[in-house]
C-alpha cells in the first residue's frame, strides 16, 4: 500500500497525465477497496479498522478526483503549481466570454425543448473542444498555466450545460 500521502495517481499506480483509461481506474478502485476493507482488520483491533476506514475515505476520495475530467485536470494544474483560482480569476478570453453571452441569450429565449436541446448540444460540444485542449496542455504541451486557464473555462461550460439540463428537466415534467 502507497502511504496516506501518495497523490492520487501513486495510488492508483497510474500515470501522472490527463488521460486514463477508466476501465483501468475502475479496477483499481475495486483492488484498493478490497485491500482496505476495514472487515478484513476485524481481529487486529479497534486501530486497524480506523487507519483501513481513513484508506478507504482516501481512496475513494481518489477515485472521484480521478474519474472526473474536469476534478482531473483541475488536480493535476494544482500538483503542478497551476492553482486554478475559480474565485478570484474570473479573466477569460473575449471570444469565450462573447460565446457564454450568446448561449446565455440564446437560453433566455429558447421557448421549446428543441431549442434547449440544441443549445445543450452546442455546450456539450464546446466541453468536448474544451477536454481536448486541456489533454494537449497537460499532457503534451505540459503547460499547466495554460491548463488552468483552460479549466476555468470548462468549469463556466459545465456549469451552464448544468443549467440548460435543468431547463429540460423542468420541461419535460
Amino acid at each position: 500500500m502507497p502511504s496516506l500521502q501518495s497523490n492520487d495517481f501513486e495510488l492508483f499506480d497510474v500515470p501522472v497525465q490527463f488521460a486514463q483509461d477508466s476501465a483501468v481506474l475502475d479496477a483499481r478502485w475495486k483492488e484498493l477497496q478490497r485491500e482496505a476493507h476495514p472487515d478484513k482488520f476485524a481481529a487486529q483491533g479497534a486501530a486497524a479498522q480506523r487507519l483501513a476506514m481513513q484508506w478507504s475515505v482516501r481512496i475513494n476520495e481518489a477515485y472521484q478526483r480521478l474519474k472526473n475530467p474536469l476534478r482531473r485536470a483541475m488536480y493535476l494544474c494544482e500538483l503542478h503549481g497551476a492553482a486554478i483560482e475559480a474565485e478570484s480569476n474570473t479573466a477569460m478570453p473575449a471570444d469565450f466570454l462573447m460565446q457564454q453571452m450568446q448561449w446565455r441569450e440564446a437560453l433566455d429565449d429558447a421557448d421549446g425543448i428543441e431549442n434547449l436541446e440544441e443549445i445543450a448540444s452546442q455546450a456539450l460540444s464546446s466541453k468536448r473542444e474544451q477536454l481536448s485542449k486541456i489533454e494537449h496542455l497537460l499532457d503534451v504541451a505540459k503547460d499547466f498555466p495554460a491548463a488552468a486557464r483552460q479549466v476555468r473555462g470548462l468549469m463556466f461550460i459545465e456549469r451552464f450545460a448544468g443549467e440548460v439540463d435543468a431547463r429540460i428537466d423542468a420541461l419535460g415534467q
